[in-house]
Parts: structure tokens; C-alpha cells; sequence
């Protein structure tokens, strides 16, 4: 290992950087042990739970999925190039406003 690259290592959050949810199983190796123990005897389930096991209505689940697929590409089809520019100015403003929070 390079010398001080464990410092880096331990400040970086690899999930944040690849725009993937951290990881849902436990880091901890007895931890992992017991979880899948308890997901080998059935104690545990394994697989993230579906719209009809959250009481969703798979239907409505797909067309908002749907939805929200075209959204963003049919806004911009029927905005004018002076909305577009002023969309784009007010979010570039808001990029580079003072940190006033």
C-alpha cells in the first residue's frame, strides 16, 4: 500500500462518488455472518420488497415510471430557446451563489 493512502481511503466514500446506494448488507464481519445465516434458514428475506409488498399498485407503479422517463424530454421539446436559457441561468446562479445556508 502506498504510504498515506490510508488516510484517502478512510475519507472516501466510494457510494457517494458512483451515484450507487451504499450497500444495505452489514460491513461488520459477524454481522454478514448472522445475516446470512438468517437468510439461509428463511428467518430473513434477501430480495428488496416489490410494489405489491408495499401495497402499491403495480399498474400505477409502471405508468409513473413511464412518466417520469419521458418527462424531462418532452419539457424541454416545448420549451423556447429564451426559456431554456433562462432556466439554464437561474440554476448556473444557483450553482454559484455564496453558501448563505
Amino acid at each position: 500500500m502506498v504510504r498515506g493512502m490510508d488516510s484517502i481511503e478512510s475519507r472516501c466514500d466510494i457510494s457517494r462518488m458512483t451515484g450507487k446506494p451504499p450497500s444495505k448488507r452489514p460491513r461488520d464481519v459477524n454481522q454478514l455472518a448472522k445475516r446470512i445465516a438468517d437468510i439461509a434458514t428463511g428467518d430473513a428475506d434477501d430480495r428488496a420488497p416489490t410494489p405489491e409488498g408495499q401495497g402499491k399498485d403495480p399498474a400505477a407503479v409502471s405508468l409513473g415510471r413511464r412518466g417520469g422517463l419521458k418527462g424531462g424530454a418532452a419539457r424541454a421539446k416545448k420549451l423556447t430557446p429564451a426559456q431554456r436559457q433562462e432556466i439554464a441561468r437561474a440554476a448556473a446562479q444557483a450553482r454559484w451563489k455564496k453558501d448563505d445556508r
